[in-house]
Order: structure tokens, then sequence, then C-alpha cells
């Protein structure tokens, strides 16, 4: 497959971002919205400096103060990717003592598997690995090539941080460490996804298009994500990244160097399934190349120049002959022909909001929240 022709598209003159995100505007001089964001809002939350060490050694502190006489002190979902890899060299470093997860939904590659063992070998953490229903993830995967809207990966993600939590909650761990970063995911088109926490929307699409009842698959609901977690159980997400001056480059060298840590050559490579969703799924159906927030994110953060990240995408996509494995693996590993296969993805595309959502008890949750927050003159929210 090659590269998604952007030349069509008028270009921010700061990041690479461009007119294939419908939202997108630019000042007089070209510069997009994303890069405004950033400066104005974004950036005030990041702290890659001596301010961040500092910030980050208080939270930590903390995390171990609040851990004391338990068996753990906090969670980490390890995936196999960068971040949450780097994640637990970090933990490590800080002696803290976390449970660490590893949601396995059928879809990992085998270098995932490898650099998880080598991670957590060296970092000698007990890990946990959930082994989901494959008949059912497989069931409500197909559901959502049928639906035939943009955020495919909702059902691992879903799962992913349903587990998550669930393992906090039987553990009594309040704090969640959480990969999410600003050096390298800032930009992000809203128009190009959906919460992958709205359980309304998936119960929706699994009741219009699946095939067997989610017995093991577990959703959160708007009140236990929103309300119950973080205000009644009190639970906090932590975001380390964002206090340090994080670097893709840096850490990786840095995880081979420690661990034996082998590269997977794209984002997301530790998912066989996030890999081909990625890179052909969303721009072949939705002309969405995620590349483009992914780099213009690292141009802000200064990792990278507006130059490489052009050069980077100016490289095909997939290479034909890795795009025809991963297509008949993916078709394989579901269960139908790579035919239907095809046809899944060249119709149509749907917006989550032809189904049922979670939109309508948001927007009145924000009403509360910004009341709230006026009333007693500070913020009221745990989550970003």
């Amino acid at each position: 497959m090659k590269n998604m022709n952007h030349k069509n598209y008028q270009v921010c003159t700061r990041c690479v971002m461009d007119t294939s995100d419908p939202e997108i505007v630019f000042n007089s001089e070209g510069v997009c919205n994303h890069c405004i964001k950033f400066d104005e809002e974004t950036s005030k939350r990041w702290f890659p400096n001596l301010e961040g060490e500092k910030k980050l050694k208080k939270t930590f502190d903390k995390v171990k103060k609040d851990g004391k006489g338990k068996d753990y002190d906090c969670i980490l979902g390890l995936s196999g990717g960068l971040d949450s890899a780097y994640l637990a060299l970090i933990l490590k470093e800080h002696n803290l003592r976390p449970l660490v997860v590893h949601v396995d939904a059928g879809w990992n590659s085998e270098l995932a598997v490898y650099n998880i063992e080598q991670i957590v070998k060296f970092c000698n953490f007990e890990l946990y690995t959930h082994v989901m229903n494959w008949e059912e993830i497989k069931d409500l995967q197909i559901s959502y090539l049928k639906a035939g809207v943009a955020n495919q990966d909702v059902v691992q993600d879903h799962a992913f941080f349903s587990t998550l939590y669930q393992f906090a909650m039987k553990n009594n761990i309040k704090y969640v460490i959480n990969g999410g970063n600003i050096a390298t995911e800032s930009v992000f088109p809203s128009t190009w996804h959906h919460s992958a926490m709205d359980a309304i929307n998936i119960n929706d699409i699994h009741k219009k298009f699946g095939k067997i009842k989610l017995k093991t698959y577990k959703t959160i609901s708007f009140w236990k994500y929103y309300i119950y977690y973080p205000f009644i159980k009190k639970m906090t997400p932590i975001r380390p990244l964002n206090y340090l001056p994080y670097s893709k480059e840096a850490a990786l060298s840095i995880l081979k160097a420690k661990v034996g840590y082998k590269e997977y050559g794209r984002k997301h490579g530790e998912s066989r399934f996030t890999k081909f969703f990625q890179n052909y799924y969303l721009p072949t159906k939705f002309n969405q190349d995620k590349r483009l927030p992914h780099l213009s994110s690292q141009i802000l953060s200064g990792e990278i120049s507006r130059d490489e990240a052009l050069e980077l995408l100016s490289k095909p996509l997939y290479e034909p002959n890795e795009l025809k494995e991963d297509k008949a693996f993916i078709a394989k590993k579901l269960d139908i022909p790579e035919l239907e296969l095809d046809k899944l993805i060249s119709a149509p595309g749907n917006l989550y909001s032809d189904y049922k959502n979670w939109d309508s008890r948001y927007a009145k949750l924000k009403g509360v929240q910004k009341m709230l927050q006026k009333l007693l003159g500070k913020s009221v929210s745990k989550y970003g």
C-alpha cells in the first residue's frame, strides 16, 4: 500500500496536520489550531524539566505512603508497547511496587510477548496476564467491522481499562499508572475518534451485529467511569511521562540496553490488529493517517523536526507483502473469508453517533462540572 497522498491538502506550516482533519483551521501565518492549543493550553500541563522532577517525586512519595502495608501501591497496564514498557523502568527506578497487568485480547505479536517477559524479569515485578475469551472478542470485533465505525480498537481498549480497574478494585489499589503523554500524544483531531470507554456505544453495536452473548467481557458504565471510580473510590490516574523529558527514541535506546527490548518497527506493533487497523483500515475507509497527529505531537514537543516528519510521511504505510500477510492473518483469526474482510473495509464508513452513545449524558455531566467549578472556584475533574 502506498503512502496517503497528502499533497492535495493544506498543511500546517509548523506541524504536519492537514485538512484531512475536517475541523482544522489556520491563522494568517498558516499555523493550525492544534499548534495554537498546544501553546496556549496543553503545554501548561507538561513539565519536562526540574519542576516536573519535583512534582513527580512528590506524587510518587504520596503513592508509596498511601500504599504502606498493602501488597501493591499502584497498578500498571503493560501492553508491551514502548510507553508502558518505559513506565515499568521508571516505577522500578523510584522503588514503587506496582501490580502489573497484561490483557491478552488475542492479538499479541510474538515480539510483544518477548518484550513483556524481558521487562517483568528485569524489574522483578509480579505480572498477571488476563486472557480474554476469544470467541467473545472475535464476535465483538466482527460486530465493529460490520458497524463500520472509525475506532476499531475500542474492543481491545475497553477490555484493557475495564480489566485494569477491576484488578485495582480487587486489590485495594487507588493509583492507576497511565502511559498517556503530551510529548507524543498532544495532537488528536476530535472528529477522528470517540471514547473507547463508551459502554452504551459498545453494547448497541454488539446488539445490532453480534451473534453470541458477552458473558465474560465486562464493560465500565458511564456512572462508574466518571463518578464511582474517581470520586467515590478515589481512584487516581497518574501520567508520569508528563513530568519527564520523554522521548520515544531515548526510551527505546534505554529499553534496548537494559532489558534487551526489541523494536516493533512501527507504532503499536505490539498488536497485530492495531497495526492493521491504523495503517490500512483507517486510511482506506476514513482517509485518516494517524501518523499525522503522532508526528505533529513530536514536532511540538521538540523531539523531531518538521522536515524529519515530512520524510517519514513520504514512506509507505504498508509494504505490499506485509499488508498481504497481515490481511490474511486478520481474516483467518476472525474466521471470515478475506473477501468479506475486504468488503467490510471498502463499504462506506459510519459515525459512532449512528449508534446509541453516552453523548447526552456526557453533555449533562459537563454542565454540572462547569457549575460546580464556578461555585467552588477549582477543578472537580480527575480525567483530562
